[in-house]
């Protein structure tokens, strides 16, 4: 490493102890994923190759997947368990530049909810399932055992940290870590009960009405299917307000539970026509609404699972 020319001290964040890479090298060997950040806690800037969107923004981008450039590149894509890669001499520049340590959440399976206020740590312990806890500079980390898609600014002070993104390592944390709540996965249904200037709801879309013609597989009555849907139905209906996108998924998730042991076809697809028509009907919009309710019944699944 070169001294600064004026001062004769190593530029800031050298670590000639190696501190970073042996952190590094203790989180992939427990499976978690980790990056080398620079100052500024942002990832090393693209290689050559990719340097200004070069590589055309890059696959990796855009789905899940490691980045294929040798030295680190492409931010959270670049995190790696392998040995190898963290040791190799493509790595050693970063490594001594580095000034801190993150890891790709989604790669090691969790999801981080990014508190970053005292206000947003008040809403989670009102809220959210405790789990474990991270403190941070400025508020906590909530990490939970499940991936999904990240989002930033879910709500005042709240990020979404998980597949496809980076967070900084601060340590293990404290407390047992629990499952991925419901309460999480749908901070990411947008909440769009008032369309914008413009632009026109969906209407209510045409739909089949479940019955036991379409559900040969069901183990529960009709007469307890629809008194369950009917009942999330009404409680779709009284959000008229706001938070109609999230009791969509709450709804959706609530009745594919209540299947998880039939044999099958339950039709859920069929009862999932019938909740997104409700929250249409209350001003989301249906790609929204579609999507709250597809959000639900694969959060119901996984937890089956």
């Amino acid at each position: 490493m070169t001294p600064d020319c004026k001062t004769g001290r190593p530029p800031a964040g050298y670590h000639p102890d190696g501190s970073h890479l042996r952190t590094a090298l203790d989180l992939a060997a427990a499976g978690v994923p980790p990056l080398p950040l620079r100052v500024g806690k942002v990832p090393f800037g693209n290689c050559h190759r990719c340097a200004d969107s070069a590589c055309g923004g890059r696959p990796n981008m855009k789905s899940a997947g490691p980045c294929q450039c040798p030295a680190p590149c492409h931010a959270w894509a670049a995190a790696t368990t392998d040995p190898a890669v963290l040791t190799s001499p493509a790595w050693a520049r970063a490594w001594r530049q580095a000034v801190s340590v993150a890891y790709h959440p989604g790669g090691a399976g969790v999801t981080a909810v990014d508190l970053d206020s005292a206000a947003a740590v008040t809403w989670a312990r009102k809220i959210l399932p405790t789990t474990r806890i991270v403190p941070t500079t400025r508020g906590e980390h909530w990490i939970y055992r499940g991936a999904m898609r990240s989002s930033n600014a879910v709500r005042p002070g709240v990020d979404l940290k998980s597949r496809m993104q980076y967070a900084r390592w601060l340590g293990p944390g404290t407390g047992r870590m629990v499952d991925l709540p419901a309460a999480v996965r749908a901070l990411v249904v947008k909440e769009e009960t008032t369309p914008a200037p413009g632009q026109v709801v969906s209407s209510v879309p045409e739909r089949a009405t479940w019955d036991r013609t379409v559900a040969t597989g069901c183990r529960h009555t009709e007469r307890y299917v629809r008194t369950g849907l009917e009942r999330g139905l009404a409680l779709i209906r009284a959000r008229t307000e706001s938070g109609a996108g999230s009791q969509t998924f709450g709804v959706a998730r609530f009745l594919a539970v209540q299947h998880a042991r039939c044999p099958g076809p339950c039709a859920l697809a069929v009862l999932g026509e019938e909740i997104m028509a409700a929250a249409v009907s209350v001003g989301v919009p249906e790609s929204y609404a579609r999507r709250a309710v597809a959000n639900g019944l694969e959060a119901a699944v996984e937890r089956a699972a």
